[in-house]
């Protein structure tokens, strides 16, 4: 396939180097002499515009930081104007249902499909081949860009029409929040018996009350240290979540006052480091 990519940083550049490895052609938006150069490095061909970048692409993938970001992309600059018909446009970023729904709406006239596929994983699970992709999108969207998602996706899991691919992501990552404020709602408990927390963490994992968060907080030896290592991303995705189901007229349930455990934590993480 024929691939447009704009926002190959972190997490982007391993699925570059992952598409570029399954043999597509890979096209690269990069406006700075540094960003074509790294561009280069994964085995792409860099481009200085979005006309450059999709106008002979079968897909063009965006895994850029915010929601607005993608807004700003798609509907200022106008990218699905320059996309041609018959391909696909695939969100990555985490971010609002609407979003997707948004753009879907002013990409059908064109002849274009979208679908949104938020990761759950880290830039190590990409580069191994094994990043959960939540993707929400119609049968033959899904169908064209299945290619490309297997290349650094396993499992590929559709989950719904356009816009479950968000919502199954920020349930995601609301449970995982609530685990991170459990795990240091559990650290202070331990404090209060008098049990010291890297012995904590190194038992934990072994007993049934683990967990992925857990998992991730004993590796790195502390709960202060993962969340102030993660804490812009958690922020981030808590508040997406929170905003999204006001605007479906839901709430967090029970779910919300561990959330603002991690949170607490987060704040105090970062002023510790």
């Amino acid at each position: 396939m024929k691939v447009g990519f704009v926002g190959a940083g972190r997490m982007g550049a391993p699925m570059v180097r992952r598409l570029v490895g399954a043999g597509h052609d890979v096209t690269v938006l990069g406006r700075s002499p540094e960003k074509s150069a790294a561009a280069a490095e994964l085995g792409a061909t860099a481009v200085e515009s979005l006309t450059e970048l999709a106008r002979d692409a079968d897909a063009v993938v965006l895994c850029v930081f915010t929601d607005e970001q993608v807004r700003q992309i798609c509907l200022t600059d106008d990218l699905l104007a320059v996309m041609r018909s018959g391909s696909v446009l695939v969100v990555h970023t985490t971010g609002s249902p609407r979003t997707a729904q948004t753009i879907a709406e002013q990409a059908v006239d064109r002849g274009v499909g979208v679908i949104d596929a938020p990761v759950s994983g880290g830039p190590h699970d990409i580069a191994a081949g094994t990043v959960t992709l939540f993707v929400g999108g119609d049968d033959e969207a899904v169908q064209r860009a299945q290619p490309l998602l297997s290349s650094y996706g396993d499992p590929v899991l559709h989950v719904g029409p356009l816009g479950f691919g968000q919502r199954v992501k920020l349930i995601n990552n609301t449970l995982f929040a609530a685990q991170i404020g459990i795990v240091a709602e559990a650290v202070r408990l331990a404090d209060r018996l008098g049990v010291d927390e890297s012995t904590l963490l190194a038992a934990l994992p072994h007993g049934s009350g683990t967990s992925r968060a857990l998992d991730s907080i004993a590796r790195v030896g502390s709960a202060a240290g993962f969340i102030g290592a993660v804490g812009e991303f958690i922020g981030k995705d808590v508040a997406v979540v929170r905003a999204t189901v006001a605007e479906l007229g839901s709430d967090l349930g029970l779910l919300d006052a561990v959330v603002d455990a991690a949170l607490s934590a987060e704040l105090h993480a970062s002023r510790s480091w």
